[in-house]
């Protein structure tokens, strides 16, 4: 099994090479998805959120109300470990799971956001980082998220800087050109990750 980490700023286009990825038959795991799949309604991760945080942050459909349980965690740095303490091992557990059901000649793209920023590297066997310049960035972020540029701005600050992440690569994916150019780089990384796997 190969397990890759794959990673880059936001609105670099990470969740394009994903999708490119799990295309080509890479088993993609994407812990923020895992992370709300375990409080979806009638989970145990959801009851002791509820347990945890009171009935508030649930809406009438019964599904969690991110939004109120971010105002109260996230300004609040105890509650936030409680929430962590919840989320994580359920994360953990999935994670684990599904490493245990791929084959001995998988390759596993962990798609992680935050690899650089929580110093992950040393977990992977390598590590992708999709890179794209900051004007890229901003302009995809205001037309494909509505994002205004001061968010966008704040949210590009808030994230490691491009050196860092570059800096804990083992392989690139330049993403400032077309579609077509992203495909191929994904075709190379993906023939450089199955001789790697086989090698």
């Amino acid at each position: 099994m190969l397990k890759v980490g794959l990673t880059g700023g936001i609105g670099s286009g990470k969740s394009e090479v994903a999708k490119r990825l799990s295309a080509r038959g890479a088993l993609v795991i994407d812990a923020d998805l895992i992370a709300r799949e375990v409080v979806e309604p009638g989970t145990a991760g959801l009851a002791r959120v509820v347990a945890t945080f009171g009935d508030e942050v649930v809406r009438e459909d019964g599904s969690l109300n991110r939004e109120r349980l971010g105002a109260i965690v996230f300004s609040d740095p105890d509650r936030l470990a409680a929430l962590n303490a919840i989320v994580h091992p359920l994360v953990a557990e999935r994670v684990a799971d599904l490493q245990e059901r791929a084959t001995g000649k998988a390759i596993m793209v962990y798609d992680v956001p935050l690899l650089a920023e929580n110093k992950l590297a040393s977990m992977y066997d390598v590590v992708i980082v999709v890179d794209a310049d900051d004007q890229t960035r901003l302009e995809r972020l205001a037309k494909y998220r509505n994002m205004s540029e001061e968010d966008a701005k704040a949210r590009m600050a808030a994230q490691a800087t491009r050196e860092d992440r570059l800096a804990i690569a083992d392989l690139v994916i330049p993403n400032d050109g077309s579609i077509e150019d992203l495909d191929a780089h994904v075709d190379k990384i993906w023939t450089n990750l199955t001789h790697r796997l086989t090698s």
